[in-house]
C-alpha cells in the first residue's frame, strides 16, 4: 500500500477528534519511530510503498489515536530536555511546563559547585532527576515514588542517559532520613489536580495516564505540599533550595505554605502558558 494513502486515512478518520496539523504530526512521529522515515520522505518519494507488517503497526496506531491514547503511550518514548524518555501507563508523560522548571533549577545553578545534593520527590519516569544529574555532573541525586513499576521506567530511564541516580520506593507522607542525610535542593512535581477540575481535562489525560499521580480531594489539594514542605524544613540544608510545580489555581494558597514555614525568598513563576506553575524557596 502507498504510504501517502496511509496518511489519508489517517487525516480521514482523525480530523474530527484532533486538528490537521495534530494529526499529520502523529503520523510523521509514528512513520519516525517505526521505520526512521524522514518526515520530508514522502516529499522525494511520494509513490513510496510499505509491506503489510507496516500497514498493520500503523493502523494499530490509528485505532488507539481514535481511543485518544496518547502517541507518547502508543510509541512509548516522550521527548524531554533534548533526551527520549521511555513512558507507560505507569507514569506520566512529562511535559513543557516540567521542562521550564528543572531549566529554572539550571539557571540558577549555572556557575555554581555542581558538588550538591538532590532530592526528587514522586519521580515517575525520572525526568526530572535525571535532567539534572545529565546536566550537573556532579551532583549527588536521589529520587524517591510510591510506585514500583513508575521506579522501573525511571531507572530504565536512568541507564538510557548513562546518569546515575539513587532511586527509592518510598511514601512521600512517610519518608525519613537519617539525623545526617541533608540535601541542598529538594525538588517536587506532586499530584495536585483537583477532583472538582476532571472536567476541565482532555479525555486522553483522564482515561490513560496514572490518576495516583495526578489527582487530590478537593477538600484537601495541599496535602502533598504540606507534607513536602515539612520535610524540606527538616532535611534541607540552610539556605537550601526548594522548587515545586503547582497547582496554577492554587499559586497564592502555595506560597503561602512557604512563607508560613519560614522559606526566604519566596518567587511565583509562570510558565509560557502564563499560569502560575513553579514555585521557589529558600530555606532560612
Amino acid at each position: 500500500m502507498l504510504l501517502r494513502e496511509i496518511r489519508n486515512i489517517f487525516h480521514s478518520e482523525l480530523d474530527t477528534l484532533y486538528s490537521k496539523d495534530e494529526v499529520t504530526s502523529f503520523f510523521y512521529i509514528l512513520t519516525a519511530h517505526y521505520f526512521e522515515l524522514e518526515r520530508f520522505a514522502l516529499v522525494f518519494e511520494p509513490n513510496l510503498v510499505i509491506d503489510k507488517d507496516q500497514e498493520t503497526i500503523l493502523f494499530n496506531a490509528l485505532s488507539q489515536l481514535k481511543m485518544e491514547k496518547p502517541i507518547q503511550y502508543i510509541t512509548g518514548i516522550a521527548h524531554f530536555m533534548d533526551m527520549d524518555f521511555k513512558v507507560n501507563e505507569h507514569v506520566l508523560i512529562p511535559r513543557p511546563e516540567t521542562e521550564e522548571l528543572v531549566r529554572w533549577i539550571l539557571e540558577d545553578k549555572a556557575g555554581v559547585d555542581t558538588n550538591i545534593h538532590i532530592l526528587d520527590m514522586g519521580t515517575g519516569s525520572g525526568c526530572i532527576p535525571i535532567s539534572l544529574a545529565k546536566n550537573l555532573p556532579n551532583a549527588h541525586v536521589k529520587a524517591l515514588d510510591i510506585s514500583p513499576k513508575a521506579l522501573l521506567v525511571a531507572k530504565e530511564n536512568a541507564a538510557v542517559q548513562g546518569v546515575k541516580i539513587d532511586f527509592q520506593l518510598a511514601d512521600i507522607f512517610d519518608y525519613h532520613t537519617d539525623n545526617v542525610q541533608r540535601f541542598d535542593l529538594i525538588v517536587s512535581n506532586p499530584p495536585y489536580v483537583r477532583e472538582q477540575e476532571k472536567s476541565n481535562m482532555q479525555k486522553n489525560v483522564l482515561c490513560n495516564e496514572p490518576g495516583l499521580a495526578l489527582f487530590v480531594p478537593d477538600d484537601d489539594a495541599l496535602k502533598y505540599y504540606r507534607a513536602i514542605v515539612h520535610f524540606a524544613t527538616r532535611n534541607l540544608n540552610q539556605n537550601g533550595s526548594l522548587y515545586l510545580e503547582i497547582n496554577q489555581y492554587l499559586g497564592e494558597e502555595t506560597k503561602q505554605l512557604l512563607v508560613q514555614n519560614k522559606f526566604k525568598n519566596v518567587e511565583l513563576r509562570k510558565d509560557l502558558y502564563g499560569n502560575h506553575r513553579m514555585l521557589k524557596g529558600i530555606k532560612k
